[in-house]
């Protein structure tokens, strides 16, 4: 049998077509791996060339919640004070009423022994029945003279001088009757009583002190009676917010020795002036205290009711404040940022009120990048989820 010439041609055949197969099998291997690291590149290029901008949060500017009520101090006030101090001077007899004490008006309160005016008034009384003793006389001789001139006795202008003396003693009978009407209403100051219904929130005498008559000089504060059950509240208001807060407006009151008690009152009146000193207005407001809870002279937290629509708010660190002033960062319709001049009308810590400067409708970037300007393209933030970057392709 002969050998075949032909097989190491064959082998040889296959050998090259093993080797093409396997260099066609490297060349995609490594055309595939050029090709997924570039399109990772682009990818990477993509993204990075997105983060170049920047993503912002942005809010609407509030016109409720925190903006529809303005809180301010303010002072308690009894409805009715009445500091009460003597009229005559004396001593002390005796007091009925002691602080804390609820009275009516008319009830004595003090009173007070007064020899001094007692002897004035017993010198005023004998003066008076002198002048009467007087007046009378005087009467009857004049009529005694008139009578005498018809015969002749007397002149006519004797008869006058008599009658117009006892007309001059009959005015001095007038003038000691009101002296004596005078220390007898002196004497009725003796009894110190309430004027009105109330309560002594004060009580500045005891049995025995000298008591000096007037209120001012030597005088001294015996009482003080107030009329507690209803209260004046005095706050002053920010000049901003006055055409905001007519008479009627309603307002909450809370104090520090009642925790989570509120109570109702309303503005009654303005001073219709500014305070050059602190430019605010002085409002009174009125609160029913017939439970007696709210105590004259104390502090009171005061929380105003405002319209809606008094103010925009934003918050706080959506201010931003550079050497164009105050200003506030907002995404235009075609996402850019457009800078707008704003005034605060009132700073609340987290929240700023503003007075000018914002619409509605504006979105509000809520926490500006810093070096932000007129124009530069933003991307608002997506509130369900923030994108990541993706991943580089891995070298071969």
């Amino acid at each position: 049998m002969s050998p075949d010439l032909s097989a190491p041609n064959v082998s040889r055949g296959k050998l090259r077509l093993v080797g093409l197969l396997a260099l066609i099998v490297a060349a995609a291997i490594v055309v595939s791996g050029l090709v997924t690291r570039a399109n990772g590149h682009a990818r990477l290029r993509q993204w990075t060339d997105e983060q170049a901008v920047p993503t912002v949060a942005v809010v609407a500017p509030g016109t409720q919640g925190e903006g529809a009520t303005l809180d301010l101090p303010g002072r308690l006030e009894a409805y009715a004070r009445a500091p009460l101090y003597a009229r005559i001077s004396g001593y002390l007899k005796s007091w009925k009423a002691d602080i804390g004490t609820p009275v009516k008006a008319g009830q004595l309160l003090a009173e007070i022994e007064t020899p001094d005016l007692d002897q004035q008034l017993a010198q005023a009384r004998a003066d008076l029945a002198n002048a009467k003793a007087n007046a009378d006389l005087a009467v009857t001789t004049a009529r005694r003279w008139q009578s005498m001139v018809a015969t002749g006795a007397v002149s006519k202008q004797a008869a006058d001088e008599k009658s117009a003396d006892a007309e001059a003693k009959l005015a001095l009978v007038k003038s000691a009757q009101a002296n004596v009407d005078r220390m007898i209403t002196m004497k009725g100051f003796a009894r110190i009583v309430a004027p009105f219904d109330g309560i002594v929130t004060a009580r500045q005498t005891d049995v025995g002190a000298l008591i000096n008559a007037g209120a001012s000089g030597a005088g001294q504060e015996l009482f003080v009676v107030s009329d507690t059950k209803k209260l004046r509240v005095y706050v002053s208001v920010p000049q901003t917010y006055v055409p905001s807060i007519p008479p009627g407006t309603k307002a909450t009151i809370t104090v520090p020795e009642r925790p989570g008690a509120k109570y109702e009152a309303t503005v009654e009146a303005s001073s219709q002036a500014v305070n050059v000193a602190s430019g605010s207005t002085l409002m009174q407001l009125a609160v029913d205290n017939a439970s007696g809870e709210l105590l004259p002279g104390g502090f009171a937290n005061v929380s105003l009711d405002l319209p809606h629509n008094a103010a925009l708010n934003v918050p706080s660190s959506a201010l931003i404040f550079d050497k164009s002033g105050l200003r506030v960062a907002t995404v235009g319709a075609d996402g850019k940022v457009v800078l707008k001049q704003v005034t605060i009308a009132r700073d609340l810590g987290k929240v700023v009120e503003l007075g000018s400067g914002l619409a509605p409708g504006d979105r509000v970037i809520e926490s500006p990048p810093d070096g932000i300007a007129d124009g530069d393209v933003v991307r608002v933030a997506e509130k369900d989820a923030a994108k990541a970057p993706p991943a580089a392709a891995k070298k071969g």
